[in-house]
């Protein structure tokens, strides 16, 4: 059976998502009769995807969960795009309502080994909730000497949300939060009663009104590569290329990697901060368990 837990987060995705479609977005005829409901009706829905209105309404309700056929003829109908449309099938492929049991994480052999031959380029290998499990002397200059941050916290999210300083990194700092959200999000699809992901939400929706603002949207987002305008207090402005490398033997860990071409101002940058950590002795980290 599919959980509770999942089958309300299903609906409360639907039911954002539809709200955020007028009738004339999917083919509807517009009509001057005022709407007692934002975006589009449950039986607007239900036509549009030849299904009986009761049938959605105890989709979005979390009363039943719908075969797959008919959430892709959902997601269609509500234009999802591919990373909405595949934590609408997260969330519904859910078979049972027990926490499964995860095993302590640690950095995988093979990351660590590429984490320690990175010294020109700033690294660091996150996991499950966006805990920070390592990361070199670099990615210390570059984001925060993480060494100073307890272990129990050492988590990017919560640091993203709750640093001063990381705040201000970012040229573009709500763009940053909200895609650190939305994988957030994801990660929620894939393991919805994890404690201590639970808490973390908690925590910062009471914390940060933003982030609360930004969970409350249920937007979601797959981790990709993409491009990362910094203010750094040492190198000043530096845009860099952000790609992301995951573990075979463990899809929940990743490295993220944070490079500029040869030649270009950034790279000037990374090597200057680069000297810059060597004289400060910022350490670096094999890694630690999560």
């Amino acid at each position: 059976m599919t959980s509770d837990v999942t089958l309300n987060e299903l609906g409360e995705f639907l039911k954002k998502r539809r709200s955020q479609l007028s009738p004339r977005m999917v083919g509807l005829p517009s009509s001057t009769r005022p709407r007692r409901v934002d975006g589009l009706r449950r039986e607007e829905v239900a036509q549009l995807a030849s299904i009986s209105t009761d049938y959605y309404t105890r989709v979005e309700q979390g009363r039943m969960q719908a075969s797959a056929p008919v959430l892709d003829t959902i997601a269609r109908v509500l234009h999802l795009d591919d990373d909405e449309r595949g934590y609408l099938f997260q969330l519904a492929g859910k078979t049972t309502s027990r926490t499964r049991r995860r095993g302590v994480q640690k950095v995988q052999p093979q990351l660590r080994r590429v984490l320690e031959d990175l010294t020109s380029v700033p690294a660091m290998v996150q996991g499950r909730r966006g805990d920070i499990l390592a990361w070199n002397a670099l990615a210390a200059a570059l984001v925060t000497d993480f060494s100073r941050v307890p272990e129990k916290h050492r988590n990017y999210p919560r640091l993203l949300f709750t640093d001063p300083a990381l705040r201000v990194l970012y040229a573009d700092w709500d763009t940053a939060a909200q895609v650190t959200v939305a994988q957030l999000r994801m990660e929620a699809a894939k393991y919805p009663e994890d404690p201590r992901l639970i808490a973390l939400v908690g925590e910062l929706s009471m914390r940060d009104q933003q982030f609360a603002q930004w969970w409350g949207d249920h937007r979601v987002a797959a981790r990709t590569v993409g491009t990362k305008t910094l203010i750094h207090p040492v190198v000043g402005e530096v845009t860099l290329d952000c790609d992301t490398l995951t573990a075979s033997t463990d899809p929940d860990q990743y490295m993220t990697v944070w490079t500029a071409a040869p030649g270009s101002p950034a790279h000037d940058g990374l090597r200057i901060l680069a000297s810059w950590a060597a004289d400060q002795n910022l350490p670096a980290s094999s890694g630690w368990e999560a």
